[in-house]
């Protein structure tokens, strides 16, 4: 018989891990819970994109054939998805009437466009984010990243649906109040600057509220500087409002009272310089506000579901597209409290100042040179 010594040490026969046969059931019915959550996001991309939920937005009872005639669409495609999104806890079913309701509360998330609760453009960010999911695998097997010319309108367009409630419903209503003295310069005049502005919607809320200051939005990506100019000139404040396209870790053009970036820094390239950029090009006196994901520098306080979804966001948009340009891929959940504070302290700024917001998603810091 062999011995179990060898040349090479003792050998040992590998053991076979001990199953814990309830720890395994668990996460089978977790893995199939998240399969099926995946399964009803799709359904819902689907309602969102042909308005099938804002047909149910009045809440009334309907059944597969109204909703077909109200919304233009197959009748038989409309019955199942009806009675997905019934077993999903989207919609409510009545075996009685055999009739499906969208609820008035599920409405305002799923319907009420531009609505304080209104979530379902993100349903279509992160269709838009699925795209190019071929290049990303290219690039987790090699490095680099993916480029944001390489996704298509519905991410810009889920973007613009899903932030645009911030600007609408928060931005005066809940940031501006803890801001007073932001709030006052910008009633006396201020010159504004925003860092990745996108489609301007951030800088024509600030635009219709005080009219005597002055605005300009700076983003590296030319088709939303173009859509920008356009949603000024449709919100009539073209005259105070304009946009270029900049990067901005080169340098502004002059020096501003306000500079701004909305949920900007985490995704740059070089978040330390684009900081360093804007700290040079703050008026004495200014005042920076920035607002970026509420988020923990460990880990552990960043399990669940919201943990999960920004590192799926940062996987999928945020972290790639800042590696395909070489830069540092801080990722959805990068810039926590004690690195920005020490971004900030580096690119020369005298303080920050965290604004105390009831909102799971962001933090809004208001920051001085």
């Amino acid at each position: 018989m062999m011995s179990t010594k060898t040349l090479f040490g003792d050998s040992q026969v590998p053991t076979q891990p001990i199953i814990e046969e309830a720890k395994q059931r668990a996460f089978v019915r977790k893995a199939l819970g998240d399969i099926s959550s995946t399964t009803a996001v799709v359904m819902a991309m689907i309602g969102d994109r042909l308005g099938l939920f804002k047909a149910m937005g009045d809440g009334s009872p309907t059944n597969s054939l109204e909703l077909a005639l109200r919304a233009g669409v197959d009748e038989r495609y409309a019955r199942e998805w009806m009675g997905g999104m019934a077993a999903a806890g989207y919609l409510e079913y009545d075996p009685d009437s055999q009739r499906f309701t969208l609820p008035v509360e599920h409405a305002m998330v799923l319907a009420q466009e531009g609505g304080p609760k209104f979530l379902a453009g993100a349903y279509q960010v992160l269709l838009g984010m699925l795209g190019p999911f071929d290049q990303l695998l290219q690039a987790f097997q090699h490095g680099g990243g993916v480029h944001q010319s390489a996704y298509d309108d519905n991410l810009w367009d889920g973007l613009e649906r899903f932030s645009g409630g911030w600007f609408e419903n928060l931005l005066m209503q809940e940031w501006m109040p803890v801001m007073p003295e932001v709030q006052a310069k910008l009633e006396a005049g201020a010159s504004v600057a925003d860092v990745g502005c996108g489609r301007g919607r951030a800088l024509i809320k600030l635009a219709l509220e005080f009219p005597n200051s002055t605005f300009t939005g700076f983003d590296v990506f030319p088709p939303t500087i173009e859509l920008a100019a356009d949603n000024a000139q449709a919100a009539g404040v073209a005259d105070r409002v304009e946009f270029q396209e900049l990067d901005v870790t080169q340098g502004l053009p002059q020096k501003y009272d306000i500079i701004t970036t909305f949920d900007v820094v985490h995704d740059a390239a070089t978040p330390q310089g684009l900081l360093s950029a804007i700290r040079q090009s703050i008026n004495t006196g200014g005042y920076y506000l920035l607002l970026d994901i509420n988020c923990s520098g460990d880990l552990e306080e960043n399990l669940g579901p919201l943990g999960t979804m920004f590192h799926g966001f940062s996987l999928l948009y945020f972290m790639t597209t800042s590696l395909a340009n070489d830069g540092e891929g801080l990722g959805r959940l990068g810039l926590y409290p004690q690195k920005l504070e020490d971004m900030c302290a580096q690119a020369g700024f005298s303080s920050v100042n965290p604004l105390h917001l009831q909102n799971p998603f962001h933090n809004l810091y208001e920051i001085r040179p």
